[in-house]
């Protein structure tokens, strides 16, 4: 930009009025509390978060990067969204508190939006688990912080604990991940493709949550259907490999509501399954109910993981298991977000409270060559109660169900 150029390099866009967002503004107003708390903790004067999981979190704004740099700075007194041009109103409409936009006629703008807000010269808190070293290099440029902080560990624990609005929009995305089941089990039949079956299931969703959540914004509901040897893998995507008789299937229905992650997963045989299929099914899925039974306050989540390795050593299935047993939902998809402080993992020393809420998902995987070769995996959403643990998944999971004639 010149100097004769008249374009702005940020500008406001205010619309009328602000749509409906996921959740209330006092619910926004206590998350931001404790984000305040935790900058206070570390000396933090102004935040500058720049992931899509975390300025949805605190914003209520989703945003759609396209090669574009978002962010949410906050201060001690207000928050401000930097958004992009090619947003218009967007961004304004659908996030708790300012907005900024920033535009394309010069490079840098969005820096120079951030650096208008959150100042220079002060102690800064990042996420230094997604900033780029590129992107690291152009924020001390353009903000000269006196210090830089980490709030990524900080903002992870807060995501951890739900709030009872997040647990009622969590439960809706599991009932909605049912209805998915129900229509893609309905779809499976020999002759269709994985992808046919799965359309059925991701239509069934889409609609179901157009239905709860009229005023909200539909995107990133997806279904990955698996058949044959496609299902030794937790995240194959979809082809189009045709049903057969015999084969050995995993359902995987993931509705996306408001930037939140629910999802649902299930072992099922097109035809009466051989006697290795059947026995490696029963085994994974008493697995998975012991896992289960495990998941109450005050367990960690590697002591949890520890008793299930055991589990499954005892009739010399451990080393077939895939991945770890399971994790948190809220704010997450496969291309953004994760609360990695509470997976079921050998290596995390998590304490399950009240309020969390996490999947209980064993695999086991059988190489191409052996009786019953494929993947195994069931997967139920708990919210971690006083005394034990609700489980909001209720698609029926076992042979008695997903045995498809």
């Amino acid at each position: 930009m010149t100097r004769s150029d008249p374009r702005p390099a940020f500008y406001r866009f205010p619309g009328e009025k602000k749509a409906p967002l996921p959740f209330s503004s006092e619910e926004y107003d206590t998350r931001l509390m404790g984000l305040r708390s935790a900058m206070d903790a570390t000396g933090a004067e102004v935040a500058v978060l720049t992931s899509m999981q975390n300025v949805a979190y605190y914003s209520g704004f989703l945003y759609c990067s396209f090669g574009r740099p978002y962010a949410l700075v906050v201060t001690a007194s207000g928050s401000v969204l930097i958004g992009a041009g090619i947003d218009a109103g967007q961004p304004w409409r659908r996030c708790h508190g300012e907005a900024l936009t920033y535009t394309d006629w010069a490079r840098d703008n969005f820096w120079r939006a951030v650096a208008h807000v959150a100042g220079q010269g002060r102690r800064l808190g990042i996420e230094a688990d997604h900033l780029t070293l590129a992107r690291r290099e152009e924020l001390e440029s353009f903000l000269a912080p006196a210090a830089m902080v980490d709030l990524a560990p900080a903002t992870m624990e807060q995501r951890m604990r739900k709030s009872p609005a997040e647990l009622d929009l969590i439960r809706a995305g599991a009932a909605v991940a049912d209805l998915g089941g129900h229509a893609i089990r309905a779809a499976v039949r020999a002759g269709t493709r994985e992808i046919d079956v799965a359309m059925a299931g991701r239509d069934a969703m889409e609609l179901e949550i157009a239905r709860r959540f009229p005023e909200a914004e539909y995107r990133d509901t997806w279904v990955w259907f698996q058949s044959g040897p496609n299902t030794d893998g937790a995240h194959t995507p979809l082809t189009g490999r045709v049903l057969q008789r015999g084969d050995l299937l995993s359902l995987n229905a993931f509705p996306m509501i408001s930037g939140y992650y629910t999802a649902l997963e299930r072992t099922m045989v097109l035809g009466e399954p051989d006697p290795a299929k059947l026995a490696l099914w029963e085994a994974n899925l008493a697995a998975h109910e012991y896992g289960m039974s495990l998941l109450k306050p005050g367990a960690s989540c590697a002591e949890i993981t520890h008793r299930i390795n055991d589990f499954l050593a005892e009739s010399d299935l451990l080393q077939y298991r895939s991945f770890g047993y399971g994790h948190s939902f809220g704010i997450l998809s496969h291309y953004y977000g994760r609360e990695a402080g509470l997976e079921l993992r050998e290596d995390i020393e998590t304490v399950l409270e009240p309020g969390m809420v996490i999947s209980m998902e064993p695999m086991l995987t059988i190489p191409e060559g052996r009786p019953g070769a494929g993947g195994y995996r069931e997967h139920d959403i708990l919210i971690v109660t006083g005394d034990g643990a609700e489980n909001i998944t209720g698609y029926p999971y076992g042979p008695g169900f997903n045995v498809i004639d």
